[in-house]
């Protein structure tokens, strides 16, 4: 049988706790990132642009905590952005 060191059952549980808390963080931006795509679907400018905002600020939040990277982040602000700017802009 191996030997379990105190420190390794330490890591297990603060390893777990993380997790819980890691998969809160992307589901709570997976949310907001869904209304921002469902208003730009019903091409509601308005809401879309409030839940970008909010959006904005919940991939600041993840990327604060460590649960997703700086570019990865900003990559998909840039992305929702946008479709968002592409409601608003007149059509050439």
């Amino acid at each position: 049988m191996p030997i379990v060191h105190k420190s390794t059952i330490k890591r297990a549980r603060q390893a777990e706790k993380r997790q819980h808390r890691n998969r809160a963080v992307l589901s709570a931006v997976k949310g907001v990132v869904r209304k921002v795509l469902s208003a730009v679907e019903s091409k509601n400018a308005e809401e879309a642009k409030t839940s970008l905002r909010l959006a904005t600020s919940a991939f600041s939040k993840a990327v604060t905590k460590g649960v997703l990277k700086r570019n990865t982040a900003s990559r998909r602000i840039s992305r929702l952005a946008t479709r968002v700017n592409a409601l608003t802009a007149p059509h050439a």
